[in-house]
């Protein structure tokens, strides 16, 4: 009975994420380390890319949390906050970057791609539906099929 208490135990503990903010890291103000967090939550980690930095152990996320809690401590809003790193980094260093001309290409572009395909597949199937032109015949041509057509109807 104990093992599998264990194993439950062991098993709901993985469940959680992994965070990697160092005790050193966090700030005195609950209040301002929970805003350092939900701004650590929306920031990707540049080394690791589908991690945000509050994942993630690389050095450059520690350097990225640590200038998060230093512009808050500064009494930076969020949005200040924010700004700052994607002037420093662009839009990249966002998971959830905004609806822009560049994100649009990004994500329209599949789309757009897929339609295309889908015509062209859609157009050659159209083309082979197609009956091929047939060629007329010469009078010569012609004489000598009802030539043979004549021939065989007579057998």
């Amino acid at each position: 009975m104990r093992t599998i208490l264990a194993a439950v135990i062991f098993w709901a503990a993985s469940l959680t994420p992994a965070l990697a903010v160092n005790p050193d890291e966090v700030l005195a103000d609950p209040a301002l380390e929970a805003r350092a967090r939900a701004i650590s939550a929306e920031l990707r980690c540049m080394v690791c890319q589908n991690q945000s930095i509050d994942d993630s152990n690389a050095e450059l996320a520690k350097d990225l949390r640590v200038l998060v809690r230093e512009r808050l401590t500064a009494g930076d809003t969020d949005d200040e906050v924010l700004a700052y790193l994607v002037s420093r980094y662009g839009e990249f260093v966002l998971l959830k970057p905004p609806l822009g001309f560049n994100t649009m290409l990004l994500w329209g572009m599949p789309v757009a791609l897929l339609v295309i395909g889908g015509l062209v597949i859609f157009r050659q199937a159209a083309r082979r539906r197609r009956p091929l032109p047939t060629p007329a015949l010469s009078d010569e041509e012609q004489k000598a099929l009802d030539a043979i057509l004549a021939d065989r109807s007579g057998k």
